[in-house]
């Protein structure tokens, strides 16, 4: 199953922003920072980014021992926070922080394992103090979510 964004995983790369460097604009660390790279495409139009599931992460002791899964949850984070993280990179948010207001739309259309690397298409819908981000996230089998995410920007 194929999404309206899948075509932005195939973009060029402006910009590559790691994990260490994601940590100048987020205030998630570790264990809780659940990104590996974000890519700025376009500026304030497309984003992309990944996290690679090795099977080692403690939540799948838990969910589900005999089947493990990413939580459904952890996913909209992932997708959330390679969003934010492209957003506040930008020099006029410097000092704000961006805090998950809404998700509205949600869907799961299939399971993450380990192993699996999500790779997480957005397309950019509004930039401001409220911010309106639409994102999917893929494995090698498909689309798996889609949300649209909408942030609000506080002050550090």
């Amino acid at each position: 199953m194929s999404g309206r964004l899948e075509f932005v995983l195939k973009m060029p790369v402006v910009r590559v922003i790691s994990k260490k460097e994601a940590e100048q604009f987020l205030p998630h660390r570790d264990p809780f920072l659940l990104l590996d790279e974000t890519y700025v495409l376009e500026d304030e139009k497309y984003i992309s980014g990944s996290r690679l599931f090795t099977g080692k992460e403690d939540f799948f002791k838990g969910h589900f021992p005999t089947h493990p899964v990413v939580p459904g949850v952890l996913i909209l984070e992932i997708m959330s926070q390679i969003g934010a993280t492209a957003i506040m990179q930008q020099e006029r948010f410097k000092g704000k922080v961006g805090f998950l207001m809404s998700i509205d739309y949600a869907k799961f259309r299939g399971q993450v394992e380990p192993g699996d690397k999500l790779k997480v298409a957005i397309e950019v819908l509004r930039v401001g103090k409220v911010t309106k981000l639409y994102a999917e996230a893929y494995t090698d089998k498909g689309l798996c979510s889609e949300a649209q995410l909408n942030f609000i920007l506080g002050e550090k």
